[in-house]
């Protein structure tokens, strides 16, 4: 699949990596302590952290994880956005931001620490920095993939020049400049992408072409004509419809556990919502972000929809990669797709695109990373905070360069684990599935139940994620061929496809952390007062006011015209 690049195309790519390098160059000078560096001074505008919210999801996840999966799932991939992903977006912007911010604390276990006790932030800490480091390897074996498919590059090399380039401008610029650059990069994947939606879609005909295409696919697939142009018309039963998940598993794994988990209590994501100039800034980015999010599956995932109906097209000569079990391998779609439509000049645009996207998940992850490693485990376990703040924020600003190195070693670690899974976005879900899940459990019930107590959180924290690993180790998708996919302790049942795997063992991981908590909360006595709780539970805080900010700016406003147009885009495919 090796691509014929003309010298413009080169061109395109060497002035992007300037920019990127250039912006983390240009923020040096304003990195003087750890608050500059990690938090970003807490001074973006709401426009600038709205797009860079959606930016740093925006990344391998999205681009090539979920073009694969509308090339494997069909339209029923646009569950992970208009059901997985805007309600919880909404709800994170109008009940959880205020906790976030008004609490002053500097990262999501931190927020934990002061809800609950010092334990059960030090567990979320831990189990977070182990997500981020994998989410990043996922990136950079995104990354290095392209490089070697498109440019013909050795696979190691490109591994670690991607994380070369990452590491420089996090380095230099910090979070400031992994979010200038994810707004830049944001821009730059959609303009670098909308030409191969234009393109693939003529050449099938329009959608009506397409879904009769994809009408003969389902057909010989067992599957009704629609069955992969429609959202919920056959989720009545697992087997009618290609995701291999009833409406009730989206619902409640997908719609409720694995999205309210992610978005909501995924440091990661908030972190870019902290970062913003005010409680309202704050409150705005996720439903600024949610905006463009709703109209990416046209971006992504209706370009994935023709590569399937081109690989069922003998005359179309289009065809990926497979693996050693004979399986088209769903990650290399985005990448066939550039190839077969692009021109020179265009598909140096559109290669860069994809750069942006691998390296604005990578960036993402990495300055979560070490914002994490310095306050929730450095400073709270190693070395503490001293009564000189100034020789401080020089010290954490230190550590926090140091993590930044440490976590993309790691992360090229986690990019050859990433390597044995076929679909890089089937990894990254049975990831969240095992943190985020119970996570969500336990946060949801801190902010919304003062009851809830620090020995019942963390307990309900370990246990869920002990039971995820225990779902996952007793079963496996068909045709699981390594047991990085599950069954490593024995198969007790089969999952018709991965993410049946991953909704339900986040079900029961957020089910178990949920009832474990709420049983030992009613078990053990309360040992915060109401007044330690100002500010950390919905019901002892004050309902923030928005009474002098314009109608137009007002975070009741922009929820209301996301959830309607939600509502409008799933009556239009279901």
């Amino acid at each position: 699949m090796t691509f014929q690049l003309a010298w413009i195309d080169y061109l395109v790519m060497i002035i992007y990596f300037a920019f990127v390098l250039g912006i983390g160059w240009a923020l040096k000078k304003f990195m003087k302590g750890a608050n500059a560096f990690l938090e970003a001074g807490r001074s973006m505008p709401a426009w600038v952290a709205g797009l860079a919210f959606i930016s740093t999801n925006l990344g391998a996840l999205e681009v090539m994880g979920m073009a694969g999966s509308g090339a494997k799932y069909g339209m029923l991939t646009t569950h992970f956005y208009w059901v997985g992903a805007i309600p919880a977006m909404v709800f994170l912007a109008l009940f959880m931001m205020p906790f976030y911010y008004g609490s002053k604390a500097r990262s999501v276990p931190e927020y934990l620490k002061l809800r609950y006790d010092e334990k059960t932030r030090g567990l979320n800490a831990i189990l977070f920095a182990v997500m981020t480091v994998l989410s990043s390897g996922i990136s950079m074996y995104a990354l290095a993939i392209l490089m070697e498919k498109v440019l013909g590059w050795n696979f190691h090399i490109s591994l670690i020049l991607s994380a070369v380039i990452v590491l420089a401008y996090t380095y230099l610029g910090g979070l400031s400049s992994a979010i200038y650059n994810e707004v830049l990069q944001f821009f730059i994947i959609v303009i670098g992408l909308l030409p191969v939606v234009f393109l693939s879609l003529h050449h099938v005909g329009g959608w009506s072409g397409l879904k009769e295409s994809l009408g003969n696919v389902a057909t010989s697939n067992g599957f009704a004509p629609d069955a992969y142009t429609s959202m919920w018309k056959y989720t009545g039963t697992a087997t009618g419809n290609p995701l291999g998940v009833e409406w009730y598993g989206i619902l409640a794994g997908l719609g409720f556990v694995l999205s309210f988990g992610y978005w909501c209590t995924n440091f990661l994501i908030v972190q870019r919502a902290m970062a913003a100039e005010s409680t309202v800034a704050a409150r705005n980015t996720p439903l600024i972000g949610a905006i463009p999010k709703m109209f990416v599956p046209f971006l992504i995932i209706v370009p994935g929809m023709v590569a399937l109906a081109l690989m069922n097209d003998p005359s179309a000569n289009f065809a990926l990669p497979k693996n050693e079990a004979g399986q088209p391998i769903y990650d290399y779609t985005i990448i066939a797709l550039l190839k077969q439509y692009l021109p020179a000049g265009v598909l140096g645009l559109g290669i860069t695109a994809l750069l942006a996207s691998f390296m604005s998940g990578m960036a993402g992850n990495i300055s979560a990373f070490n914002t994490v490693w310095t306050y929730d485990i450095y400073q709270s376990y190693i070395r503490p905070a001293s009564n000189d703040k100034e020789a401080d924020e020089k010290h954490y600003l230190k550590v926090g360069r140091l993590a930044t190195i440490f976590g993309v070693l790691v992360s090229i670690a986690a990019a050859y684990l990433a390597s044995m899974f076929g679909n890089i976005m089937d990894f990254l879900q049975t990831i969240f599935s095992m943190i985020n899940a119970p996570l969500f459990a336990v946060i949801f019930l801190g902010m919304f139940w003062k009851r809830a107590t620090g020995h019942a959180a963390f307990t309900g924290l370990l246990a869920g994620f002990l039971i995820a690993l225990l779902h996952h180790g007793l079963t496996a998708p068909a045709g699981a061929n390594t047991l990085v996919k599950g069954g490593w302790i024995t198969v007790l049942h089969v999952y018709p496809v991965e993410m049946a795997q991953n909704f339900w063992t986040a079900i029961f991981a957020f089910s178990t952390s949920a009832i474990i908590t709420v049983v030992l909360s009613l078990l053990t006595p309360k040992v915060k007062t109401d007044e330690e709780l100002v500010g950390l539970v919905y019901s002892l805080t004050p309902k923030l006011k928005e009474e002098n900010v314009p109608w137009y700016k007002r975070s009741s406003s922009l929820a209301i015209l996301v959830i309607l147009l939600v509502i409008i885009l799933t009556i239009l495919f279901w």
